[in-house]
């Protein structure tokens, strides 16, 4: 039996922080597309990537538990193309 891990997973496009409460067997690629789901974001999941700690999540069919992820920390989800300051 799996317990479940508190997440905030902050989306830079809308700047939501979204709170998640998922199974550490949750794949990155499934976090992100919830967290976008739950911001209503435009565009397709592929067109963002997820880091944790600073650092690019390259295989997101891993798991949250497989990546180090503990309760209460934040994952950010960014474009994966730098969008132009305006």
């Amino acid at each position: 039996m799996s317990s479940t891990i508190p997440l905030r997973v902050l989306v830079l496009e809308s700047w939501d922080d979204v709170s998640l409460e998922v199974g550490p067997d949750t794949t990155v690629g499934d976090l992100k597309r919830q967290a976008l789901a739950a911001t209503h974001a435009a565009r397709d999941a592929d067109a963002y990537e997820v880091k944790f700690r600073g650092a690019l999540i390259g295989d997101e069919s891993q798991t949250l538990a497989a990546v180090g992820v503990v309760p209460n920390v934040q994952l950010i989800i960014l474009s994966k193309r730098r969008q132009p300051v305006s």
